[in-house]
């Protein structure tokens, strides 16, 4: 008599059950710390998730994979069918090759602030009378930063400003002798004689620099949060260069002026000992 296997459902309710992990609802189990991850705006990230529970007897087609950023769905995954939420629409990915040896993580793509938040990982199992159980596996907890730069340029060079993705909308501006903030450029704008935006990368570039050209240029995402700062100086003097701390600009011409005062110094007293001897 052929011995009968333990259907997938009721070995990973088992398995879920004996180890403390089932959950029927969003709450997790305790002591159940996000895994801290760090990114920029832009950027490319993976959110860690392993099951490694029974990647055995696991195929790919039971995988039902779910990530969440409480209390909403991101991503879900049967097989080779997939659901993503809109905002998060082509940005989102677990590799199906993966799942099969227990890596279930979630890529994001083109991350964005607005992505910021916690993740939690499930895997649901499918059970009796149409009723499903969650699997918590993993919680991650991302932060997604801008950009900060500071560039310095001569006049009549070329500023290149990065945009990073294509979710930027816009380019805003406060001169170094104003508090209030312009609007430089939105995208769909038309190129200008001195604004364009790169015709294949996530660049605008903003050219023949002048002295009224330096100050803060911020990059803003469709929701007005901050995609970049760029402080930049716009140097009149070519003979002098600047060093930079913080905002703070420190004028390297002083010093051959010191030096000389302190040669002049020297041959005065020198010239004094001579006439003492005499």
């Amino acid at each position: 008599m052929e011995k009968a296997l333990m259907p997938l459902w009721l070995f990973l309710y088992l398995h879920c059950f004996l180890n403390g992990n089932l959950v029927g609802s969003f709450a997790l189990p305790s002591g159940a710390h996000p895994v801290p991850i760090i990114s920029m705006v832009g950027s490319q990230v993976v959110l860690p998730c392993s099951w490694k529970g029974s990647q055995k007897e696991m195929t790919p087609s039971a995988c039902h994979i779910q990530w969440m950023s409480p209390p909403h769905t991101v991503f879900e995954q049967l097989g080779q069918d997939k659901w993503q939420a809109a905002e998060f629409e082509g940005r989102v990915e677990v590799p199906l090759e993966k799942l099969s040896s227990g890596d279930c993580s979630l890529i994001i793509k083109d991350v964005q602030i607005g992505d910021t938040g916690r993740y939690e990982s499930f895997i649901v199992v499918d059970g009796v009378r149409s009723k499903s159980s969650r699997v918590f596996i993993q919680s991650v907890k991302l932060s997604v930063t801008d950009h900060k730069s500071q560039q310095s340029h001569k006049p009549g060079e070329d500023l290149v400003l990065e945009l990073y993705t294509s979710h930027s909308f816009a380019v805003v501006f406060q001169n170094r002798n104003s508090s209030m903030w312009e609007s430089l450029w939105k995208r769909g704008d038309q190129n200008t004689e001195r604004l364009e935006k790169h015709p294949q990368f996530e660049q605008l570039i903003i050219k023949n620099l002048r002295s009224s050209d330096e100050g803060i240029y911020k990059v803003l995402d469709e929701n007005d949060l901050s995609v970049s700062t760029v402080q930049l100086y716009v140097e009149e003097n070519s003979s002098s260069f600047r060093i930079y701390q913080g905002h703070e600009k420190i004028t390297a011409d002083a010093a051959p002026t010191s030096s000389c005062s302190g040669l002049l110094m020297s041959v005065l007293l020198l010239c004094f000992q001579v006439l003492h001897l005499h």
